[in-house]
């Protein structure tokens, strides 16, 4: 390793979870064994002689606007961070695009000529140009970088929602609240909108500065005026808090075993092997099979991922990861040994499972040990990668798509369900309805393309009003189908199981 640690993030598509921004510190090369990850970036080059006839241009605006001009390490810090980009980023850049974006970023403070903070300058250059690049490479200032290195142990200070930018509306978007999160609790649902924060507009504020203002100490309260469909607008005071993920959760549903995973934290690899030996000793010859509950996870920690993908493989690759220099691509391959010994398993997913959950599912699903079961994934299929920045602070950028063991790119297309679940109609909201289909990184400002290879379609959709309840509060029909799914035994047997139960209810 050098001096700069290398860190790999995984985070929702799109979204940002306040707090939630999983990382990852390993280095290695070739293909790896699952508890070893990727090296640190390679060298920086030079600037080459256009880029540098742009970042002249950069200077120029600098001068003009700080107040002290003659400090040049705050200049310098840019420079810093062009360099990293166009030496790293996943695609090649347009150095002239990058400056243009970062000029406008500061000419949007609307500073007098010579009074602004270098800092300041320079920071709100850096936001600008960053997010040109894609929906989730971004600047982290000082405080924003020394959070990566807690909220990794799954405890972190927020109020928990994963949220992303609504371009039509002018507003913020909640993807999800985090179970057992102070969001959770104040009744914020997935799909409202946020549209004030204090009493402020969110106006021009990009999702970035959404999220900053965002941000603050445990303890402190914000709040938040609500826009959901069919209600006036409503303020929620949420006060913020350490928040603990339990990050896996368990109970045997009958003869099968109920594992939900919230988010691919740390804790993930532990927990999982208690879950195991609890739920062995609970069931054990006459476990029927597993659900696997990745709904509404967004992700995490690559090396958790590949622990729980590796956890119910003997062999082969669970993904690969590609970046713009093809010498850097690497695989990661499972080894023997299933937690499960073999049993069927159903996972289930939805629009809101993303990046971690999605490298599970479709590690699962090509390797024929699961069958997914659901709706589409998020499609959140690239890699980023957090560098800290020789003065201050770091950049957050993505240098790399991750691929299933199909070779397909899960970058935009996510991760298809075998058996399609498709959301009553009763069940929607007017917006969701007028949607042609919920929210995904596809649908994101400066997205990533995919691929276009031809995909294996679903084996089955129906709608999951068909599905009998299940689970605690026999209020899941989601659920409810992954158990008959596993009690029936085959696609046909559950297909056939399901219209019986349909046919036989009585008619309205």
């Amino acid at each position: 390793m050098n001096r700069f640690t290398q860190i790999m993030v995984f985070a929702l598509g799109g979204a940002m979870a306040f707090g939630l921004l999983q990382t990852l510190s390993a280095c290695s090369d070739g293909n790896v064994a699952i508890d070893q990850v990727l090296r640190v970036f390679g060298s920086v080059t030079t600037i080459d002689p256009d880029s540098e006839k742009d970042l002249e241009r950069f200077d120029d605006t600098y001068k003009l606007t700080v107040n002290n001009p003659a400090n040049l390490r705050q200049r310098d810090h840019f420079r810093d961070a062009f360099r990293v980009v166009q030496s790293n980023y996943v695609t090649t850049t347009d150095s002239a695009m990058l400056v243009d974006a970062a000029i406008k970023g500061v000419e949007d403070l609307k500073l007098a000529p010579g009074s602004g903070d270098p800092r300041v300058v320079v920071e709100a250059a850096l936001d600008a140009m960053i997010a040109t690049l894609d929906p989730h490479s971004s600047y982290l200032n000082p405080e924003e970088l020394r959070e990566t290195h807690v909220i990794t142990q799954g405890e972190f200070g927020g109020f928990g929602l994963e949220v992303m930018m609504d371009k039509e509306k002018g507003l913020i978007k909640v993807v999800s609240p985090i179970e057992d999160t102070p969001a959770f609790r104040a009744g914020i649902l997935a799909g409202d909108h946020i549209s004030h924060l204090d009493g402020e507009s969110i106006g021009d504020m990009n999702l970035s500065q959404a999220v900053k203002r965002m941000r603050g100490r445990p303890g402190e309260s914000i709040v938040l005026t609500i826009v959901r469909e069919g209600q006036s607008a409503f303020d929620v005071e949420v006060v913020r808090a350490i928040v603990q993920i339990r990050s896996v959760r368990w109970r045997m549903e009958g003869d099968v075993a109920y594992v939900r995973i919230v988010s691919f934290t740390e804790k993930v690899e532990d927990k999982l092997e208690q879950a195991f030996a609890e739920l062995d000793a609970q069931a054990g010859s006459n476990l029927k099979g597993v659900v696997l509950d990745l709904r509404n996870n967004p992700g995490g920690l690559l090396n958790q991922s590949l622990f729980v993908s590796d956890s119910f493989l003997d062999k082969g690759k669970i993904v690969s990861v590609r970046e713009r220099d093809a010498k850097r691509n690497r695989e990661f391959l499972a080894k023997p040994g299933d937690l499960s010994h073999g049993v069927p398993i159903v996972v289930l997913i939805n629009e809101g499972s993303a990046s971690a959950s999605e490298i599970v599912a479709g590690a699962l699903k090509d390797h024929h040990r699961a069958l997914i079961m659901g709706r589409r994934s998020f499609g959140k299929g690239s890699v980023q990668t957090i560098q800290p920045l020789p003065l201050e602070g770091g950049l957050r950028l993505t240098t790399a798509r991750y691929y299933s063991p199909s070779g397909h790119t899960i970058q935009a297309r996510g991760v298809g369900p075998d058996i399609v679940l498709k959301r009553p109609q009763s069940e929607q909201t007017q917006e969701q309805k007028d949607l042609p289909v919920f929210p995904r990184e596809a649908d994101l400002p400066h997205a990533l393309d995919g691929d276009s290879l031809e995909e294996k379609p679903a084996s089955a959709t129906l709608d999951q009003s068909a599905c009998p309840m299940a689970g605690p509060k026999n209020d899941d029909r989601e659920l409810g189908c992954a158990l008959a799914y596993l009690h029936a035994g085959s696609t046909t047997a559950f297909l056939a199981n399901i219209a019986q139960e349909v046919t036989a209810k009585p008619a309205l």
